[in-house]
This record gives C-alpha cells, sequence and structure tokens, in this order.
C-alpha cells in the first residue's frame, strides 16, 4: 500500500495552483460537487453528505461502526480525507470485516483521516510550497500526516509511506471540508 493509482475516481487526479480539480464532474452549477454519483451541499455535514455517495458507502459504515457520526456531525471544522470504496478493497482480504469488529482500532484508522481546521486543497498547496515540498499535518488524534505534490497531483502520505492520491479535493461541508482519496491511510 505504498501509493495508490487514482483507479475509480472519474478524475486524472491532477491539480494545479490556479484552479483544483472537479470530482465526478462538476453538476454545472457553481459550487455544486458530485461524488459517487450524488450532488454534495455544502449545507450538509460531512456524513449527511458522505451518506449520500455511492463510492463512499464502506467509509459511512466505519464511521457508524466506530461511533463517530455525533464526531463527525459536530460543528468542525474538519478536514476529512475520505477513502473510497475501493481504497478499502485495496486492503488484505478481510482487513475491513476484521477492523468493523475491532471498534478501537477502526476509530484509530478513521480519526487518522481527520484533520482539525477546513483545509481546501489551494490551502495545502501553499502550506507545502512554504514547506520547500511537503506540509506536515497532524491529524485529531495527534498522529503525522504529509501533503507533498506528485507533479500535479495532491499526495497525502501516511506515517508508514503510504500515499493517497486525492481524487476530489476541496467538497465543501457545513462542518468543514472532504477530499476523496484513493488509499486507506495507516497511522
Amino acid at each position: 500500500m505504498n501509493s495508490d493509482d487514482s483507479s475509480g475516481s472519474g478524475t486524472s487526479g491532477s491539480m494545479n495552483s490556479d484552479s483544483s480539480m472537479k470530482s465526478d464532474d462538476s453538476a454545472g452549477s457553481g459550487d455544486s460537487v458530485m461524488v459517487g454519483g450524488a450532488p454534495m451541499s455544502p449545507s450538509k455535514t460531512i456524513v449527511e453528505n458522505a451518506s449520500q455517495a455511492n463510492n463512499l458507502t464502506t467509509l459511512v459504515k466505519a464511521v457508524k461502526a466506530a461511533g463517530l457520526v455525533d464526531t463527525l456531525s459536530g460543528d468542525g471544522p474538519f478536514t476529512v480525507f475520505a477513502p473510497t470504496n475501493a481504497a478499502f478493497n485495496k486492503l488484505p482480504d478481510g482487513t475491513v470485516s476484521s477492523l468493523m469488529d475491532n471498534t478501537d482500532k477502526l476509530k484509530k484508522i478513521l480519526t487518522y483521516h481527520v484533520v482539525p481546521g477546513d483545509l481546501d486543497a489551494a490551502t495545502l498547496m501553499q502550506k507545502i510550497k512554504d514547506g520547500n515540498g511537503s506540509a506536515n499535518l497532524t491529524t485529531v488524534e495527534g498522529e503525522p500526516l504529509t501533503a507533498k505534490m506528485d507533479g500535479k497531483k495532491l499526495v497525502i502520505i501516511d506515517k508508514k509511506g503510504g500515499g493517497a492520491v486525492v481524487q476530489t479535493p476541496d467538497v465543501k461541508q457545513s462542518n468543514g471540508v472532504v477530499h476523496v482519496i484513493g488509499a486507506v491511510l495507516m497511522p
């Protein structure tokens, strides 16, 4: 799980400093972003929006199993790096079902995908530029993540060196922002 290929995203995953990529293609109505075939509403919470996306069903089940619905429905703001179903499917056989049964470990992995604050792609890219090629982030649990650019792709790297390409950035929520990623980050 050293990197992901951003398969199944519906986008090239590329970004530049002038504009950020849209998701499954913008719905064509200004700020409306599509994730997993569903429009994401900036007036809804992270959990409300994720529950509508057909490519985030494993994440939503995991959030429910870990007892994190209330937390991620709270005021925030939160920046969530949301792994797709395909990202969970890349894990070794039996891993997801095992995690669903071990809620402490599941909660640790899920909270590893959450950074306090509202960090959109432009902010992350500026932090990378200011950090001479990388930005150090701290999760809500105090664990490290690193953001880097790989060409025009924004990549989030876990402390084990595994990378996740941001497939859909800047999905605005009432309590933060979601960046859909193509791999599960491991603490």
